[in-house]
């Protein structure tokens, strides 16, 4: 069995890198590696915004009652954070695993 195929990274010029991802489409496509993956500014946006969405409905249904009330328990403090974050990684891992080759 052949080793997996190496390449280059456009965005930062890395040599031989094991795991690209592609982005863009036709003349405009380019090849990354993963830290230049995790900081194509088109990916963050776009998960940005899922997490953005999601999390505000997912903080709604889960914590709705409590955020109406008149105290806040300080467990909203970690509760809240978490609830946006997960979408975001949700969010951008699907988006890298579909962009690789």
């Amino acid at each position: 069995m052949d080793p997996a195929p190496t390449g280059r990274c456009d965005s930062c010029g890395r040599e031989r890198v094991r795991r690209l991802f592609f982005f863009g489409v036709g003349s405009n496509a380019v090849l990354k590696c993963g830290r230049c993956a995790l900081r194509h500014p088109p990916l963050l946006k776009r998960s940005l915004g899922i997490a953005v969405i999601v999390g505000t409905v997912l903080l709604a249904i889960n914590q709705g009652d409590v955020l109406l009330s008149s105290r806040w328990p300080t467990a909203l403090a970690w509760k809240v954070p978490l609830t946006y974050l997960v979408p975001f990684l949700v969010a951008t891992w699907g988006a890298l695993l579909n962009s690789r080759l």
